[in-house]
């Protein structure tokens, strides 16, 4: 694409042929376009040996790059990058190279943001996303602390929060002063980024199995037939009670790898999204509180949150526009 400022386009390459094959001489109809005669005969000269496809506009870069880094030395810099997640100012002085050539041979190779790379493997991270809703569902788990009532040390300080976690662990006749923990079952689809999230007081296999029952059924209203679903490999998904609650519903189950969590990802993000956006979101008093104000937050990111995944759009649009689609 020409520059705002070029004096010929494709269109005014074409006159300027059209004129010199005329008859008229090129410096004549140079001066007339307010170009050159060097401008004029190169482009004259293109279209004699190309014909028309020669008036378009084509890359600068050289054919040649004799002073470009060696492939060896590009190599040196892809495996400290890889191995060691070093950046370019870091990389520079160990190889004798400046910062700004590092950085080139990192753009060059796509290693240039430390976000795309697996960090315990080095590998460039591989996005996928299904194309219907229900071909995938991530289901996850997310471990919070309890919130004593009144509020935590965070939320009122060191000293009343003390008091409240004391008088909390007292009702319950405990020695130790312990609060416990929440476990925030989460099931998100693949394509569309629907989400549905329960909090438990267990990550045990009745409790994942039934979770799983109420997630499917949510799905179901919304019009999504779940085919398959991606859990980890913690205990209770392994177990044969949510295993079959799957295999009777017609659903596969798929495990990621161990220690790959990259594989889970969507629900892994939206655990993060999850704390950011409610369980951290502002002081809570009491857990009630925060476990209540949890429907409110799953309305306004399935209805109304936009996610840049989906080109701005809440989940709900994609499951509606999927429905119109293979209906």
């Amino acid at each position: 694409m020409s520059h705002r400022n070029a004096r010929l386009t494709v269109h005014g390459r074409r006159i300027l042929v059209e004129r010199v094959l005329a008859g008229r001489p090129v410096a004549h109809v140079a001066a007339e376009m307010g170009i050159s005669r060097p401008t004029a005969h190169k482009w004259v000269r293109r279209w004699r040996t190309e014909g028309n496809a020669g008036l378009h506009d084509r890359s600068s870069r050289p054919r040649t790059t004799p002073h470009r880094t060696p492939p060896a030395v590009e190599a040196r810099v892809c495996r400290l990058r890889s191995d060691r997640k070093l950046g370019p100012a870091r990389i520079g002085p160990i190889l004798g190279l400046p910062a700004s050539t590092v950085h080139r041979i990192l753009l060059r190779h796509g290693l240039h943001r430390l976000a795309w790379l697996d960090r315990p493997t080095g590998e460039p991270i591989r996005r996928y996303e299904h194309d219907q809703p229900g071909d995938l569902v991530h289901v996850d788990i997310k471990k919070l602390g309890n919130i004593p009532d009144g509020g935590g040390w965070r939320t009122v300080g060191r000293t009343a929060g003390d008091h409240n976690r004391q008088a909390t662990t007292h009702e319950r006749r405990s020695c130790k002063p312990v609060i416990g923990y929440s476990y925030i079952h989460s099931a998100v689809d693949d394509h569309s980024r629907l989400a549905y999230s329960e909090v438990l007081p267990d990550e045990r296999q009745h409790t994942a199995a039934a979770f799983w029952q109420r997630a499917n059924a949510f799905f179901s209203a919304h019009g999504i037939t779940v085919q398959r679903v991606l859990t980890d490999n913690g205990a209770c998904y392994k177990s044969k009670i949510f295993t079959q609650g799957l295999v009777t519903a017609g659903i596969a189950h798929r495990k990621i790898r161990p220690y790959r969590p990259q594989t889970n990802g969507k629900v892994e993000r939206f655990n993060r999204t999850l704390l950011d956006e409610w369980a951290y979101l502002r002081p809570y008093t009491s857990n009630h509180e925060r476990t209540e104000a949890l429907a409110d937050f799953l309305h306004t990111y399935n209805h109304h949150r936009c996610h840049t995944a989906l080109d701005g759009h809440p989940p709900i649009s994609r499951v509606n526009n999927a429905a119109g689609q293979y209906t």
